[in-house]
């Protein structure tokens, strides 16, 4: 019996699973985390964090399921996306990393937009370059923090440092180096021009890697802390985006995923590095070789139902969540919800949009909130959807992805806002699988990933398919939600 081991580093929590490769998904295990807020407008996590965190959930794999742990024979990684972590010839962060939330960067970032017109970026990054991607942080931190971006010798993605930690090796993967805002993805390489135009050190940046080959093996270090074999082949890994598509099943065009986690995505691969012109979208490279994905993003999708949840209402659980909000009518009773409590990417790339619920009235209770934020959620995604669709990217349905997935009725609000059937699937934790099954393609335990799908990814048999007699009620406000950030931004 052999089986893999993927790790998935979130912005919320870390999560690890092993793929028995006769039985399939053996367990799963997860710890959460918190985001640390120094400032205004900064998101920030301690990578050693991760790391003590993953120690623990892998004693937890390694006491509950011993006989599974012992025949890992492959490590596969997903992780958050944009991020930057700074490291010293040690391997050891120099500072603490800055997350994809994060909003300090805007005066570096209206200098790269100074410097560089939007066809530049288009061209070579294939994206816009946002607030939290790792290129405006790390012109944060050589401006303000000189002494500390002296000592920094490597730029790496959350996932990267984890990986760095069991292998001893440093490197960098197509995916997550496409996030950061200074690669160009159609060459799948490093930006160098815009890396010497923006006066930055060369050595910093890590040669890129396709996602499913080996980037070391487990030190012998890593395997007294773990208690995995010394050797175990580990591959590079891949940003989370596309390794949920893997762990549902899609490794070829013709499909789109809406996924809700913190932030949200409709995603869908593209053999070509295509590109929305006015770079509403983002185009980065797939773990698939050769492959790109294009998406739309919302930053916060499952953050503002736990921001709900959690800030507003004090709620002990999801279910008392899907609860209420399925006592409401479809429209929340006239209630809307933009979802931009940190900014927003698709469409409006506006780091300085907030969010609102508009419309209460005193008819209205808990549940009109609870179901507004899955609605608000929704119609920003149905933005991400409609872009998508005027490149030419569409589907005859939709698969869900993330937390979302587990709320039945977020599920049915999907398929209504979109106009089209959603299918969901059965193993919740898709970042995961997909980190399995690259593992196990990228070290021959499988002969390709589009075999570990067939044999790993099941879908529900349940499809929610769209009600026709919501149609007009979610046409109606969703033009409403699209107007009212129109009519807002100036006071944004």
């Amino acid at each position: 019996m052999a089986a893999v081991l993927g790790i998935d580093i979130g912005t919320s929590s870390i999560k690890a699973m092993l793929l028995d490769m006769e039985k399939g998904v053996a367990a799963t295990e997860a710890k959460a985390y918190g985001v640390d807020i120094p400032a205004r407008g900064y998101a920030e996590q301690d990578p050693q964090v991760w790391w003590e965190s993953l120690l623990e959930i892998l004693h937890r794999l390694r006491r509950n399921h011993p006989s599974v742990y012992q025949e890992v024979s492959a490590v596969g990684f997903s992780g958050q996306m944009h991020g930057l972590v700074l490291t010293d010839r040690s391997g050891v962060p120099v500072r603490p990393a800055i997350l994809w939330l994060d909003q300090r960067a805007e005066e570096q970032l209206d200098r790269i937009h100074h410097v560089l017109s939007r066809e530049e970026m288009g061209e070579v990054f294939r994206n816009n370059v946002s607030s939290g991607f790792a290129f405006p942080s790390l012109l944060w931190v050589k401006e303000r923090e000189p002494e500390v971006f002296s000592e920094a010798v490597r730029l790496l993605c959350p996932k990267d440092y984890v990986r760095l930690k069991m292998t001893g090796k440093t490197g960098a993967e197509v995916v997550d180096a496409s996030s950061t805002g200074i690669f160009a993805t159609a060459e799948r390489d490093w930006a160098w021009e815009m890396i010497r135009r923006f006066s930055l050190p060369e050595e910093l940046f890590p040669p890129v890697h396709e996602s499913g080959e080996i980037a070391g093996e487990i030190t012998e270090e890593c395997a007294r802390l773990t208690g995995l074999r010394k050797g175990i082949p580990v591959i590079f890994g891949s940003g989370d985006q596309p390794a949920q598509s893997i762990g549902n099943g899609v490794t070829g065009p013709g499909k789109l995923i809406s996924n809700i986690g913190t932030g949200g995505q409709i995603s869908a691969y593209i053999s070509q590095p295509v590109y929305d012109t006015e770079l509403r979208t983002n185009t980065f490279c797939h773990a698939v070789p050769g492959a790109y994905t294009i998406f739309g993003a919302t930053l916060c999708a499952g953050m503002s139902m736990n921001w709900t949840k959690n800030q507003l209402f004090h709620l002990e659980s999801y279910d008392a969540v899907n609860e209420e909000a399925s006592a409401v009518s479809p429209g929340s009773g006239g209630l809307l919800y933009l979802p931009y409590l940190s900014g927003e990417r698709t469409p409006h790339m506006n780091p300085g949009a907030r969010g609102m619920f508009f419309g209460m009235t005193l008819g209205q209770g808990r549940g009109h909130f609870l179901r507004a934020v899955m609605e608000g959620v929704s119609y920003s995604l149905k933005d991400c959807l409609r872009i998508l669709q005027g490149l030419g990217v569409d589907a005859a349905e939709i698969i869900a992805s993330g937390g979302g997935a587990s709320s039945l009725l977020w599920l049915q609000i999907q398929a209504d806002i979109f106009g089209k059937p959603v299918h969901a699937c059965t193993v919740k934790e898709q970042a995961c699988l997909g980190s399995c099954i690259l593992a196990a393609a990228g070290t021959g335990m499988l002969d390709s990933l589009e075999e570990g799908c067939r044999r790993f990814v099941t879908m529900s048999d349940r499809v929610y398919e769209p009600v026709s007699e919501h149609a007009g009620i979610y046409e109606d406000g969703y033009e409403k939600f699209r107007r009212l950030y129109e009519r807002t931004a100036d006071l944004m």
